[in-house]
């Protein structure tokens, strides 16, 4: 389901987990909310959901019109995963814990790159759970959110 729209019209930044969805939902779902750019921010863009692992995914959002990029900087690391799941408690530490990981350099150009898309056109960040706020996603939404208010952008 997509969730958490940040900006509005044609452009800005909405989430997406493909939990659920089958590719021929999940593409019907993308092209509802005018998404031309999907940013995939799993650490390891792999499924055991068909269609859903990076080769076959990008194949399909290709033929739909939509773009791709990978954003491997900014994946949750497998042991703070289970704190999403958690109690309120785990799950505000989960998101802390993540939240310091988007300090590094790499996820920084990679939030600034979202924030300047999204200022043009309509991007989606992907990753497999349903509910954005049980959902790493939501902590980079809130981090290229505050890129864009900053003003912080680098085009090209």
């Amino acid at each position: 389901m997509l969730v958490t729209d940040r900006f509005t019209g044609q452009s800005g930044l909405t989430g997406i987990g493909y939990e659920g969805h089958d590719m021929e939902s999940f593409l019907a779902q993308l092209a509802g909310q005018g998404v031309s750019l999907l940013v995939d921010v799993r650490l390891n863009p792999i499924s055991r959901k068909r269609g859903f692992s990076k080769r076959a995914l990008s194949e399909a959002l290709n033929s739909a019109g939509i773009d791709y990029e990978h954003a491997r900087p900014l994946g949750n690391p497998k042991d703070n995963r289970a704190g999403f799941g958690g109690s309120p408690t785990e799950l505000s530490q989960a998101r802390r814990r993540f939240a310091d990981e988007l300090q590094t350099s790499a996820a920084m150009e990679w939030l600034t790159a979202i924030a300047d898309w999204a200022a043009e056109r309509r991007v989606a960040l992907l990753c497999f759970e349903a509910e954005q706020e049980r959902c790493h996603r939501d902590v980079v939404a809130e981090a290229v959110t505050a890129a864009q208010t900053r003003g912080v952008h680098r085009l090209g």
